[in-house]
C-alpha cells in the first residue's frame, strides 16, 4: 500500500480534506459545508461541535475511499476565532470568529494608544476587532461571568486537538495570529496577556508548527489507527503560501473568495503600522507576511443580488455578468467602486466602513456598475499589495487562487491593475496542501521536488500594460477616497442608529 497523507482545512464556512501520495499526486478530495450564526449586528458566531463532527465525516469520508487509514494528518486552520473552554474542554459559548467586530471600539481605543506601535511590533497582528486580544478584553467587559469561568481561551483549531488528545496545544501560526504571542521570542506577550486581564495559564501550551501526535491505543476516532501521526500544521494563510509555493523572494500569493488576502514568505517581519500588515509564522524562522481584506467575493455577490435582484447566483449568472463586464473599457468610464461593505480590514482597519460608487453619471449603465465592482476588489488588494511591497521586497509574481480564478475577466483586470504577471494555482484547495506538505517536511519527504513540478505546470497571465497605466492614474485618486468620506460616513451611521 503505497503512503499517503491527509490535510485539513477548517474553515469558516466549511471544512475541506485533502489526501496525496508521497509524489504530491491528489487521492481524494472532500467538504462538509457548516453555518455561520449572526444573532445580532456585528456578531459572527460558531457552535464548535460543528467543526469537530465536519472533520470526522472528512476524514472518514477520505478513508473510506482510499480504504486504509493514512500515514499523517495535519491541519490548516482559520484564524482569529476565540472560544471560552471549561478544564474539559467544554465550550462556554459559541466561538467568535475573525469576522465578528463586536469589540470595534476596543479595538480603536488600543489602536490609538501609546503601546499600540509595541504591541503590533511585538505579536505581529493588527489591532482590530478581529484579533482575538480585543474579543477576550470584549468578554471581560461584557460577559464577565463567561470571562472568569472560563480555564482556557482557545481556538477551534484547538478545540479539535483537544477532542483528539485531551491536551490544550496551540501553535506558533495560530498563535501569532492571537495579537497575544511574542513573535520575536516565541513566547506570550507579557503586555497583552496584562490588557486581557489573564495570565498565560489561560492559554494553550505554545508548540511548533510540525509537533507531532498519535491517537492512544483504544481510541477510536473515524477509524484512524495509532499508526497514523497527527501534525498541528499552521494558519489557513501560511499553509495557502507553502501549497503554491509562494514562501520565496519576488513571489506573493494572492487569494480571493468570500475574503481576499495578500501574502509574501519573509525571513524576518514586514512591519508597516499605518497599514497594519500582518506578520504570522509557518515555522520559527518563516514569517508570511501581508493584509487581509473582507470583501472580496462577498462584495460581487452583495452587488449582483441587489442589481440583478436575484438571490440564486448560478454559474450561467456569473458567466452572463462577466461577458457583459468584458464589453466596457478598463476604468469603467470614471466610475469607481470602494467595496468597503463588510467591516473592511486592510489596510483601513476601520470596523464601521461603509463601501461607494464614486463619479457616477448619466452615461454609466448596469455593465458599469459590475465592472467596477471588480476593480474595486482588486484595487484594495493592490492597496495591501503595496503595503507589503517593501523597497527589500519586490514582488515579480503573484500566485492566485480562489473562486474567481474560473473567470478570465476578473484575473486579466487584476493583473492590469497589479502590473504583475500572475500564476493560477489550480489546486484543490492550497491551505490544505499545505498542510499536507508541512506533514511530508516532518517525516522526510522531499516536498521540494514535488512543489517544483506543481509550479512547472501553471498557466501565466501578463498585464496589459496600456490598461496598467490608465489603472495606476485611477487608483492614486482611489487611495484619498475614503479618507476623504470616512467621516460622512460615520455621521450618517449614527443618523441611522447603527
Amino acid at each position: 500500500m503505497q503512503k499517503y497523507f491527509i490535510g485539513v482545512d477548517l474553515g469558516t464556512g466549511s471544512t475541506k480534506a485533502v489526501a496525496l501520495n508521497e509524489n504530491g499526486k491528489t487521492l481524494a478530495t472532500v467538504q462538509h459545508h457548516y453555518s455561520v450564526n449572526s444573532p445580532q449586528h456585528g456578531y459572527s458566531e460558531q457552535n464548535p461541535t460543528l467543526i469537530w463532527l465536519a472533520f470526522i465525516d472528512c476524514i472518514s469520508n477520505i478513508t473510506a475511499k482510499i480504504g486504509y487509514t493514512p500515514t499523517a494528518i495535519s491541519f490548516s486552520s482559520a484564524m482569529h476565532s476565540i472560544l471560552p473552554v471549561d478544564e474539559a474542554g467544554n465550550a462556554l459559548t459559541d466561538a467568535m470568529l475573525w469576522s465578528d467586530v463586536r469589540s470595534g471600539e476596543i479595538a480603536e481605543e488600543l489602536r490609538s494608544s501609546a503601546y499600540a506601535e509595541n504591541i503590533y511590533r511585538h505579536t505581529g497582528t493588527a489591532i482590530y476587532a478581529m484579533s482575538p486580544l480585543c474579543k477576550i478584553m470584549w468578554l471581560s467587559k461584557n460577559n464577565p461571568t463567561v470571562f472568569n469561568n472560563a480555564y482556557k481561551f482557545i481556538s477551534l483549531k484547538e478545540y479539535v486537538w483537544f477532542k483528539l488528545f485531551g491536551v490544550f496545544e496551540i501553535d506558533y501560526s495560530m498563535a501569532s495570529a492571537t495579537g497575544m504571542f511574542d513573535i520575536l521570542n516565541l513566547k506570550w506577550y507579557e503586555k497583552s496577556l496584562e490588557l486581557a486581564g489573564i495570565s498565560s495559564s489561560r492559554l494553550s501550551t505554545i508548540v511548533s508548527t510540525q509537533h507531532k501526535r498519535s491517537l492512544k491505543s483504544g481510541d477510536n476516532v473515524a477509524g484512524i489507527n495509532p499508526s497514523t501521526i497527527f501534525v498541528t500544521g499552521a494558519s489557513d494563510g501560511c499553509c495557502a503560501n507553502l501549497g503554491g509555493n509562494a514562501i520565496k523572494p519576488g513571489v506573493a500569493a494572492l487569494t480571493i473568495g468570500t475574503s481576499g488576502a495578500v501574502r509574501v514568505g519573509s525571513t524576518k517581519p514586514v512591519y508597516n503600522f499605518n497599514a497594519m500588515t500582518f506578520n504570522y509564522l509557518l515555522k520559527s524562522n518563516v514569517f508570511i507576511c501581508g493584509g487581509a481584506v473582507n470583501n472580496g467575493g462577498a462584495a460581487l455577490d452583495w452587488l449582483l443580488k441587489n442589481f440583478l435582484n436575484t438571490s440564486n447566483l448560478s454559474s450561467d449568472t456569473y458567466s452572463q455578468v462577466f461577458k457583459e463586464i468584458a464589453t466596457v473599457k478598463a476604468g469603467s468610464e470614471g466610475l469607481v467602486f470602494l467595496p468597503y461593505l463588510y467591516a473592511e480590514r486592510a489596510p483601513i482597519w476601520d470596523a464601521k466602513s461603509s463601501g461607494a460608487f464614486i463619479n457616477i453619471n448619466a452615461k454609466h449603465q448596469q455593465k458599469h456598475f459590475l465592472r467596477a465592482a471588480l476593480e474595486g476588489i482588486c484595487f484594495a488588494l493592490n492597496d495591501v499589495l503595496n503595503a507589503v511591497e517593501q523597497p527589500e521586497i519586490s514582488i515579480q509574481e503573484i500566485v492566485i487562487s480562489g473562486g474567481f480564478i474560473s473567470s478570465p475577466v476578473w484575473v486579466q483586470v487584476l493583473a492590469d491593475i497589479t502590473g504583475k504577471r500572475l500564476s493560477v494555482l489550480q489546486s484543490e484547495d492550497a491551505s490544505a496542501v499545505g498542510a499536507v506538505y508541512l506533514a511530508m517536511d516532518c517525516l522526510g519527504v522531499d516536498i521540494q521536488t514535488i512543489m517544483a513540478k506543481d509550479t512547472a505546470g501553471r498557466t501565466i497571465i501578463e498585464p496589459d500594460m496600456e490598461a496598467y497605466q490608465l489603472y495606476r492614474k485611477v487608483f492614486v485618486v482611489y487611495k484619498q477616497l475614503y479618507s476623504n468620506i470616512r467621516s460622512s460616513v460615520h455621521q450618517l451611521q449614527v443618523i441611522d442608529g447603527l
